[in-house]
């Protein structure tokens, strides 16, 4: 198999597509109804009809082959950026975390080396990782309370840097549970958005990645070590830790923060029910015990609205919502 390819996408090799064996068993684990708060960091939301846990990426292929093709699938890791409505969500949700969770350096050479990392691997442990082989880079991940998954799928960064400024090559499923290496070429990346080119896509509805290869400079672990306390250290000191949260709520706008402009707008303490504006960092919205999933986007939409009417400027989501409102809940 290739990996240096130049194409925007390469089929696996007859012989080595997963999940394409005769497997009449599935090994993952269902559950039905199951309470989508105990997997999201905000810890609310309703239930998903179907919760399933695959045992690995055969599992995971052969799982998707059986789904009717009219069947809502959502793929999550932690849960750390998602918010689940209390209505719950009708289709199923497929959980990756510590299930996908191949971390291997696959090759190094004078310059560096490439390291592959499953989606259902914590970002915190890829930092710690590449430290530990002496390469440089990917520091910042550290700081991402997620998996790989949601970090390709949004590009997410921080202090400086993005998840799409080390990709070499990521591998991708699709509804049909056929896996696919695919080059960044196959992908426009900007500011937390990963946008799918349409000339790489050609009959390819839904498709996740289950992966991907990072290509690192060489460093020095000890150096790698200390940057890695140093974020971890801003980390706990700027933001809410202590309570459920999803992380920054808004994507900064061009040539502004979007906490400095909701906190310029009086917003920081702003309360709907259980949610409240973070006190401690303007663009975490906090569960204070008891927010329900309609409390955080109605809190959501006020800020957005708010600041709209005062600077002119719409926040953008960063967060992911899905499923129903309750019937008879705060949004109407």
């Amino acid at each position: 198999m290739d990996l240096t390819s130049d194409a925007g996408n390469v089929d696996y090799p007859e012989g080595y597509l997963s999940g394409r064996a005769n497997m009449d068993v599935l090994r993952g684990e269902m559950r039905l109804n199951e309470p989508m708060g105990k997997h999201t960091s905000w810890r609310t939301g309703g239930m998903a009809r179907r919760y399933y846990i695959p045992a690995d990426l055969d599992d995971l292929s052969h799982f998707l082959q059986r789904l009717p093709a009219d069947e809502p699938v959502y793929m999550i890791g932690l849960g750390s950026n998602l918010l689940v409505r209390d209505g719950g969500v009708s289709g199923t949700v497929i959980a990756l975390h510590a299930r996908l969770n191949e971390l291997e350096l696959m090759y190094r050479d004078q310059a560096g080396g490439t390291i592959f990392v499953g989606a259902g691997v914590a970002c915190a442990k890829v930092a710690r990782f590449a430290a530990l082989h002496q390469l440089t880079g990917i520091e910042f991940l550290a700081g991402i309370p997620g998996t790989v998954g949601g970090a390709l799928a949004m590009n997410a960064g921080c202090y400086g840097s993005e998840t799409w400024d080390f990709v070499e090559q990521v591998k991708v499923i699709d509804r049909a549970g056929m896996i696919r290496l695919r080059k960044p070429v196959a992908y426009e990346v900007g500011y937390r958005s990963v946008q799918r080119t349409a000339e790489s896509f050609t009959g390819v509805k839904e498709e996740w990645f289950v992966g991907g290869s990072f290509r690192l400079k060489n460093g020095d672990e000890m150096i790698s070590r200390q940057t890695i306390k140093q974020f971890l250290t801003l980390r706990v000191t700027t933001q809410p830790l202590d309570k459920p949260n999803a992380g920054s709520v808004f994507r900064n706008p061009p040539g502004d923060y979007a906490a400095r402009l909701i906190e310029s707008c009086g917003l920081k303490g702003a309360i709907v029910g259980g949610a409240m504006v973070s006190l401690k960092h303007a663009n975490f919205i906090i569960n204070t015990g008891c927010a329900s999933a309609s409390d955080i986007e109605t809190l959501i939409i006020r800020v957005q609205e708010n600041v709209a009417r005062e600077t002119g400027i719409h926040l953008k989501q960063e967060v992911r919502i899905i499923g129903e409102a309750r019937e008879g809940g705060r949004l109407s």
